[in-house]
């Protein structure tokens, strides 16, 4: 089907309503990844081994993270489409059906990471010194799973009931406490003692209960469509419960799957040696300060696509999605100048080895010029994920992962002579023949869907 220009190109309350939504939780997603940056700097303070053992730490929770988060995408998909068709009961439903989700998701990280650290570790790399500062790390930075749980599933139904502000301050005031936390404890300032790679765990976990904290009191204090009482979190029809959990499985397993992946990866790579893993850490570190567009996407995608499906506007649903998917390419070309320019600039903040700099600064350049793939293939996702079709989802994203990308990354490790660059610059390249697909199942348009009949 033909589109016409006005299918890509909004009129101007679209741009307003797309940055409205988005910009905040870029900001506040920026914050945290900036705070990140200084974080990982401080770390690497300690040594390319403390860098390496904490980046492998973070890759194994972000497993957790990411298939709470798969979940609360879908959870986030009902709440804005009940919001549309103004059916508070059922908002505060899919909210509590979300929390508890949540709940049961991050209990067996939260015991793996807390009983057996080294076992883990072990998968990433048999580097003694890494396995020895990850592991020290990991034994208490477990305990932010717990918090994050209610975190993360406040945060996305705030924002899914038109709120976005809010998680941003709330983000920004716990990054804040984060960042100050970890210069005390990490190097032991105003007579505190000098915890290293413990210091930064601890204050991680203070702020993450802090940032619980702050979501607890503006449940109480605001008038959220969703918010529940503590007594009837067990009230949820098994209708409901059945139908949320049918579309977010596929969700949630795509994003358990695809951090999988990730760490799978990041295996992969590391077998080059702990340069390549801090170098790598550092690239990733520094280009999630741009990443946080596609927070920005998702959310305006929520609000702009699955609010007008779930009020059954299905030609308005259509016409954002193509103007947010156009949108998105344009604003990946502006971040893409900005990341080739840092990464001449960041890597040599760090105190590692010149090898793990100049393997941080290339990466950073390739995925500048792929960024606007990148970007291209996470606005189709959230496209496709906005009408509830989550099959495409799961085939579009850790699927190719796991068919294409990791058997090819795989066997470049373990048959081939290529250095770090060379094979990442071949995984990277992977993405256009993933986009080509992506396209092609945003213009089938199945994800044309009410999900609230």
């Amino acid at each position: 089907m033909q589109r016409s220009k006005s299918r890509w190109i909004g009129d101007r309350q679209f741009y307003r309503t797309a940055l409205a939504v988005g910009i905040p939780l870029m900001f506040q997603q920026l914050i945290t990844s900036s705070v990140n940056l200084v974080d990982n700097l401080m770390v690497g303070q300690l040594g390319n081994e403390a860098l390496s053992g904490v980046a492998a730490v973070n890759r194994f929770t972000m497993i957790a993270i990411f298939a709470v988060n798969g979940l609360l995408a879908a959870a986030a998909i009902f709440i804005a489409q009940f919001w549309g068709a103004e059916d508070s009961e059922r908002m505060k439903q899919t909210f509590r059906f979300s929390l508890l989700a949540a709940g049961l998701i991050l209990i067996p990280f939260w015991l793996a990471e807390a009983l057996a650290p080294a076992l883990i570790l072990g998968f990433f790399t048999n580097v003694p010194e890494v396995v020895a500062a990850g592991s020290r790390y990991m034994v208490m930075a477990a305990w932010t799973l717990p918090p994050t749980a209610l975190s993360l599933t406040a945060a996305s139904a705030m924002r899914a009931a038109g709120e976005p502000r809010l998680p941003l301050v709330i983000s920004a005031s716990a990054v804040l406490i984060n960042t100050l936390l970890n210069y005390v404890l990490i190097f032991g300032q105003f007579g505190f003692p000098a915890l290293g790679v413990q210091g930064a765990a601890l204050a991680t976990v203070i702020a993450r209960l802090m940032e619980a904290a702050l979501y607890l009191y503006f449940l109480k204090r605001r008038p959220f469509a969703f918010k529940t009482r503590l007594g009837d979190l067990l009230s949820i029809p098994r209708s409901l419960a059945w139908t949320i959990f049918k579309k977010a499985l596929p969700l949630a397993l795509n994003e358990l799957m695809w951090s999988l992946g990730m760490a799978t990866l990041f295996k992969f790579y590391s077998q080059r040696g702990p340069e390549v893993m801090a170098g790598y850490s550092i690239a990733n570190t520094i280009s999630d300060l741009f990443f946080v567009l596609f927070g920005g996407l998702a959310t305006a995608t929520t609000i702009l696509v699955s609010k007008p499906l779930g009020a059954d506007r299905m030609e308005e649903a259509r016409d954002r999605a193509y103007q947010l998917l156009a949108f998105a390419v344009f604003l990946a070309v502006l971040f893409s100048f900005l990341m080739f320019g840092s990464s001449f600039v960041v890597p040599s903040w760090y105190q590692v080895s010149t090898q793990a700099k100049q393997i941080a600064a290339q990466m950073l350049r390739v995925m500048a010029v792929m960024f606007w793939t990148y970007t291209a293939n996470t606005q189709c996702y959230f496209i496709l994920r906005a009408g509830g079709d989550t099959r495409s989802t799961l085939f579009v994203d850790s699927g190719f992962m796991w068919l294409i990308n990791l058997p090819l990354i795989g066997m470049l490790t373990y048959f081939t002579g290529l250095n770090i660059m060379q094979m990442y610059l071949i995984g990277q390249m992977t993405e256009l023949a993933k986009l080509t697909l992506a396209y092609h199942l945003v213009r089938k348009e199945k994800w044309l869907v009410n999900l609230t009949e």
